[in-house]
């Protein structure tokens, strides 16, 4: 049948993540085909394969998905796609490395619903702090909270060099400021702590980030999230059910599966507005937030 719903899912790793897959067609696609090894290059010559084989009309009903691991390559991707189109032969395209956007875009929303609930406030105008910020969803999650007004810092796990590039990134494109510092050891990572008024632990699974005492000993704390499930948990005694868990004083802490129930609502969601979409539609860690916030409220 010609009208079916068709999903080319690109990354440049060796291959697409089953993840991802297994997502999009429980969202209703009729077909998803992995492209791997893909860089920003071989973009172009792909989607406008997949855009002239099909009449205007039906363009709708294909999509692009960029994957990967890196925030950076696959925002270039998304642009690559975006720029290849020939209109009226334009599809939908989503960018969602590593599941990364979808994850950063639910845990910062978490965070904002229990700053509401429990403190009455916003980002704007809060200390974030971001720990595993070099990573995709640490990367992400910075983003988001400097556009929504907050006074963000990456924190490197191994000092302040490759954070102060990523930094540096995203006040280029993006045109907020960001700071970077140093969470090499402890004594740096307590000096962080102690100007956060929130904390994004986004590090590697199974490694821990923050410990018991040091969440306790942070003076203004108001929320922490973890989004790792893998023990040792990020953030101690942070469990991963935990939804705005009083940790010590004012801090609510929240665990990865609280912020990974939003965040697979998040990844489905977006497949199922790219599938009932009438016109195309482009959806990057911005418009996972938009919608991850429509979720909780």
């Amino acid at each position: 049948m010609a009208d079916k719903h068709i999903l080319h899912m690109l990354s440049p790793l060796p291959q697409v993540s089953p993840f991802d897959v297994n997502m999009a067609l429980d969202a209703g696609y009729d077909a998803v085909l992995p492209y791997s090894r893909i860089e920003a290059s071989d973009v172009q010559g792909l989607v406008q394969d997949a855009i002239f084989s099909r009449p205007p009309k039906l363009a709708i009903r294909t999509g692009i998905f960029i994957g990967g691991r890196d925030a950076i390559a696959a925002l270039d991707m998304l642009a690559a796609a975006k720029a290849a189109m020939v209109p009226p032969f334009i599809v939908s395209c989503f960018a969602d490395p590593a599941g990364s956007f979808t994850t950063a875009a639910a845990m910062v929303a978490k965070a904002v619903q229990q700053l509401k609930a429990a403190h009455g406030r916003t980002l704007s105008g809060l200390r974030v702090a971001v720990f595993g910020a070099t990573g995709v969803v640490g990367f992400a999650s910075a983003v988001i909270a400097a556009l929504e007004g907050a006074r963000v810092t990456m924190v490197g796990h191994t000092g302040v060099e490759r954070v102060a590039k990523s930094a540096d990134e995203i006040g280029r494109r993006f045109g907020v400021t960001v700071a970077a510092a140093d969470g090499a050891s402890d004594a740096a990572k307590e000096a962080v702590l102690a100007g956060a008024d929130v904390v994004f632990c986004a590090g590697r699974a199974g490694t821990q980030i923050l410990s018991r005492a040091q969440v306790a000993a942070a003076p203004h704390m108001l929320v922490v999230c973890d989004v790792n499930a893998v023990p040792p948990l990020g953030v101690e005694r942070l469990g991963v059910q935990d939804d705005g868990v009083v940790l010590s004083g004012p801090t609510r802490g929240i665990g990865a599966l609280a912020i990974g129930h939003i965040k697979y609502q998040t990844e489905f969601g977006l497949f199922r507005r790219m599938i009932e979409a009438q016109k195309p539609v482009s959806f990057d860690f911005r418009d996972a937030y938009a919608f991850a916030t429509d979720l909780v409220g």
